[in-house]
C-alpha cells in the first residue's frame, strides 16, 4: 500500500508546531490557552476493545492527552454506554454527547451522500483518498454535508483502514444465483450493490454479527480486515472469505465533535486535536497493513477457513452493478451528485499520475 510523505512530514511539522508555540506557553509552559483543562466524552460506535478499528480511538485519546500536556481529556465510552451505536450522530448534533467517534457509512438512511465520506465500491485507494480529503474539496464537502443536513457537528478524520475482505459465506459462491435470497450483513454502499443482486440486506453494528449469524438470523456477512474478523469469531460458523473487498478499498472513520464544545476550545486545543486525528490516519493504515498477512495465514491454517478469489466475471458485475446504484444515487440527491462529481474528476485527473507514477 502506498502512502503519502508529504502527509506523514506535515502532520510531523504541524504536531510541533501546535506543542511548542511560545506563544501558547508562559516561561513554566504552564500558561496560556493550553492551561485550560477540558474533558470531551466520547461515545465510540463499538467496544474499545475491538481490534485495530475500536481500539484506534483509545489510542488517539491517550496521544492527545500526551500531546496537550493533560489539559485536553477525551473519555472513550463504549457502544450503548452513553447512546447505541446508530444514535451517535443526533446525539453529539443535539449535546447530549460531546462527541462520537465511527464511520459516516452508519448515517445513509438520514443522509444519503455519507457513505462516499466512509468507503467507496472500486476505488479510491487509501493514497488517493487523503489526497482528496486535504488537497482537493474533500474535507470541505465533508463538512458541508453535515451543514446542510442540519447537524450541529465538527467533523473530523481521524483513521484509515486498508481494503476489508470481501465477506464471509457457509457456501461457495459460484455465481449470481448464489446470492439470490441470501441474508447478509452489508455496509455502505456496497451494500446497496448486493441488494440490487437479490441479497437481503442488514446493517448490523460489529458486536451484533456473531450472534446474528450464530443464531441463523444472517446467513453471511462482511465486515473489516482479516485479522478484525478474526478476532470477531467468523469462522467458526462460516469458512469461505473471499477476496478483494471490492466494496471497501479504503474506510474512513471519523470523529464527530458538537460544534458548541469544539467552539469553546482554544484555538492551541483545536490545533492538537485536529493534528492527533490526522497522525491517527497513518497509525491505522500502518499497523492494519503490517499485520493482515499472517491474519490470513493463521485464519487458514489454523481455522480452516477457505480463501476464495472473485472471478472475473462476479467482479465485472460487482462493477456493472456499482455504476447503477451510482446513476440512482445522483438521480435522487443533489448533494450526493455535488460530492460524487468533484470525486470523480479529482479521481480522473489523479489517474494521470497515478498511472504512470507508480510500478503496476
Amino acid at each position: 500500500m502506498r502512502y503519502s510523505l508529504t502527509l506523514i512530514l506535515a502532520s510531523a511539522g504541524f504536531l510541533i508546531a501546535s506543542c511548542s508555540s511560545p506563544s501558547d506557553h508562559g516561561s513554566d509552559g504552564a500558561s496560556g490557552p493550553t492551561a485550560r483543562k477540558v474533558k470531551i466524552e466520547l461515545a465510540s460506535y463499538l467496544p474499545s476493545n475491538t481490534h485495530i478499528v475500536g481500539e484506534h480511538i483509545v489510542h488517539l485519546s491517550e496521544k492527545l492527552e500526551k500531546v496537550s500536556g493533560g489539559n485536553i481529556d477525551l473519555e472513550v465510552f463504549d457502544a450503548g454506554a452513553l447512546v447505541g451505536p446508530l444514535e451517535i450522530l443526533d446525539a453529539v448534533s443535539d449535546g447530549k454527547v460531546d462527541a462520537g467517534y465511527g464511520t459516516s457509512g452508519f448515517w445513509m438512511g438520514k443522509i444519503p451522500s455519507a457513505p462516499i465520506f466512509s468507503a467507496v465500491p472500486f476505488g479510491p485507494s487509501p493514497n488517493e483518498f487523503v489526497a482528496w480529503l486535504y488537497h482537493g474539496n474533500g474535507m470541505t464537502l465533508y463538512q458541508e454535508m453535515y451543514d446542510q443536513a442540519g447537524f450541529n457537528v465538527k467533523v473530523l478524520v481521524c483513521g484509515m483502514i486498508p481494503p476489508e475482505t470481501s465477506g464471509w459465506f457457509a457456501k461457495e459462491i459460484k455465481g449470481p444465483d448464489d446470492l439470490k435470497n441470501l441474508k447478509m450483513r452489508f455496509f455502505g454502499l456496497g451494500g446497496l450493490v448486493m441488494g440490487k443482486l437479490g441479497v437481503s440486506v442488514s446493517v448490523l453494528p460489529g458486536a451484533e454479527i456473531f450472534p446474528a449469524l450464530e443464531k441463523g438470523v444472517i446467513d453471511a456477512t462482511e465486515y473489516a480486515l482479516p485479522s478484525v474478523d478474526a478476532n470477531q469469531g467468523f469462522h467458526k460458523v462460516v469458512k469461505y472469505n473471499y477476496f478483494p473487498g471490492w466494496h471497501q478499498q479504503a474506510t474512513l472513520f471519523e470523529i464527530l465533535i458538537n460544534k458548541e464544545v469544539w467552539n469553546d476550545l482554544s484555538e492551541t486545543q483545536q490545533a492538537q486535536i485536529e493534528t492527533v486525528s490526522r497522525a491517527g490516519i497513518i497509525d491505522h493504515l500502518a499497523y492494519s497493513d503490517a499485520i493482515q498477512a499472517r491474519a490470513i495465514k493463521e485464519n487458514v491454517e489454523n481455522h480452516g477457513v477457505i480463501v476464495k478469489d472473485w472471478s472475473p466475471e462476479m467482479l465485472e458485475l460487482f462493477r456493472k452493478t456499482w455504476e447503477e446504484v451510482v446513476a440512482e444515487q445522483a438521480a435522487k440527491d443533489a448533494f450526493f451528485k455535488k460530492v460524487w462529481d468533484d470525486l470523480s474528476s479529482f479521481r480522473a485527473e489523479y489517474a494521470t499520475w497515478g498511472e504512470i507514477g507508480y510500478l503496476k
